[in-house]
């Protein structure tokens, strides 16, 4: 029997939410999907994070992965863009911590780099390389979903290495983890 396992990778967002999915059979990669979530048509930013909860739960429960990697929050200057991208980031994971399922966070840096070679890749460069590794016939007009597919690929380029990303297995290991961030 083979050795099959399925990736989810996520890009976070509250205008789009990027994703992708690649099958790994006896160490080779599939792709199987990639595409994304228009979130600007909703003006309520609770409204969002709802649709990014439900579509993530609906993309487990269709495809099954067995694990989820997703791409960290990069710091920037705007505060406020910054605590709605950790919004949405966080409300991603919980969907894959309610059904059980590993998750690992990578930097935008060490994702561009795994699929690249280079950590300063722009997105045309890492969605062009997607193409390439898994051919590809077109690429999608928004990259969101090739930065989805990235994380996927770059969790996909990191299973079995020891390196410093967060990866949690479920509630109780998240908050192990997290120990400083829980109100006792």
């Amino acid at each position: 029997m083979a050795n099959e396992r399925i990736i989810l990778g996520i890009d976070p967002g509250t205008t789009i939410m990027g994703f992708g999915l690649i099958k790994v059979v006896n160490k080779k990669m599939e792709f199987l999907q990639l595409n994304e979530l228009i979130l600007n048509k909703y003006d309520d930013h609770y409204t969002k994070l709802k649709v990014i909860f439900e579509r993530t739960i609906e993309l487990i429960e269709t495809h099954h992965p067995d694990e989820i990697a997703i791409e960290a929050p990069f710091f920037g200057k705007n505060v406020q863009s910054m605590l709605k991208l950790g919004r949405a980031q966080g409300v991603a994971m919980a969907a894959g911590l309610s059904r059980q399922i590993p998750i690992t966070e990578y930097e935008p840096k060490k994702i561009k780099m795994a699929i690249t070679g280079n950590g300063n890749a722009s997105k045309e460069q890492v969605a062009k390389m997607l193409q390439q590794l898994l051919g590809l016939k077109t690429l999608p007009k928004n990259l969101d979903s090739t930065d989805g597919l990235a994380a996927a690929v770059c969790h996909f380029f990191n299973t079995g290495k020891v390196i410093g990303e967060k990866s949690y297995t479920g509630w109780d290991a998240f908050v192990k983890q997290n120990e400083n961030r829980v109100k006792k």
